[in-house]
């Protein structure tokens, strides 16, 4: 069987770049994307701001101790979408088959492509080239003949990065890997393949399919795929819109249940606009809560019908919400999402940065 032809494109520091490029006394200083206040968060980090250790989630207090010198500019969502559009623009020019992950991520299968080039190493040059000098802005590429690989691909030089995995290389590739590389290994994940001595890619693959699957559920068996350097999952050109949701950083933190109450309430009246917007209809709610001390807790629940409307979405919020203790521990954000769509036929037409599920890691 012929092996596809994949390269994984990730722009380097994406929403930092264009506001670097865009006002050049910003260039060659550590920069975030975010809002400096009390309560702010960075967004996205300059290269020269992760140098400090500042990265992109992390609390605006916390990056400006790493780095005093930080400069804090807003966010400006409408020309990060026009800029990746047009890196799209640059992509259809090679084939069709392209999947985004997010505004600054997509995966393309070359394997018959528009320009009948044979070799994808040629395709992702040329593509990284083109968004170089139409957007004066830097990518990095992956290339393999499966996503998994094509995604530690482009990780393993950024920035500016090109590297491509040969099948014959791939068992050595993934054997040196740190487990923390893997896709679907967070944090928590990481962690906990830690305490069973699991740190490399050679000690992952040593793990039995069963053992893995007992341990961490499904997602074990792609662990066990991919240690071996296997991935089945297809480029998809369309993708079905698997939740919606939103999420608020409080002002302050709260414990009081009285105040909870209400900022439920303003969670759900803002997801249910979105709802209504997108027409999505699906019926599982998932409630996300942060503590002061950034831990987060999940709760989901299946409702018997979609979830559409304020005076289903609010009681289901509450019920969930009395399944976290929080009375000793201070709530930094709130985060509802409805997901699990009931008909899943339905595709968007057009692609956007879409609010992901919710996890601990």
């Amino acid at each position: 069987m012929d092996l596809r032809k994949i390269i994984h494109i990730d722009m380097d520091a994406f929403y930092a770049s264009i506001e670097q490029r865009d006002h050049p006394e910003w260039k060659g200083k550590p920069l975030a994307v975010g809002h400096a206040e009390q309560r702010g968060v960075v967004a996205a980090a300059s290269y020269e701001a992760r140098k400090f250790g500042v990265r992109s989630a992390m609390a605006s207090r916390r990056a400006l101790k790493l780095c005093p010198q930080l400069i804090f500019v807003p966010g400006r969502m409408e020309v990060y979408k026009k800029v990746s559009a047009q890196i799209h623009e640059i992509f259809h020019q090679y084939t069709d088959l392209i999947e985004p992950i997010s505004l600054d991520e997509a995966f393309l299968d070359v394997t018959d492509n528009k320009k009948n080039i044979p070799l994808a190493v040629d395709i992702a040059k040329a593509i990284k080239q083109e968004i170089r000098e139409r957007c004066q802005l830097v990518a990095s590429a992956g290339v393999s003949y499966n996503k998994f690989l094509a995604k530690i691909a482009s990780d393993y030089r950024k920035p500016d990065g090109l590297c491509t995995i040969h099948p014959d290389q791939a068992l050595d590739f993934i054997a040196s890997l740190p487990i923390e590389s893997f896709w679907g290994v967070g944090p928590v994940t990481a962690k906990k393949m830690h305490l069973l001595g699991i740190h490399t890619g050679t000690e992952l693959r040593a793990c039995s399919q069963e053992m893995l699957v007992r341990q961490f559920g499904k997602a074990g068996l792609l662990y066990y795929a991919f240690a071996r350097g296997e991935d089945d999952r297809p480029v998809v050109a369309e993708r079905i819109r698997k939740s919606i949701g939103c999420e608020h950083t409080l002002e302050r933190d709260i414990t009081a249940r009285s105040s909870v109450v209400i900022e439920l309430y303003h969670v759900a009246t803002e997801l249910i606009e979105r709802i209504a917007r997108k027409d999505f209809r699906g019926n599982t709610l998932t409630l996300k809560v942060k503590f002061d001390d950034f831990e987060i807790k999940t709760r989901s629940m299946r409702a018997p019908k979609e979830l559409t409307l304020l005076n289903d979405i609010l009681p289901l919020a509450k019920k969930l919400m009395q399944q976290i203790d929080y009375a000793q521990h201070p709530i930094r954000l709130i985060g509802l999402a409805v997901s699990n769509p009931v008909e899943e036929t339905d595709t968007i037409s057009h692609w956007e940065q879409l609010y992901l599920p919710f996890s601990d890691d």
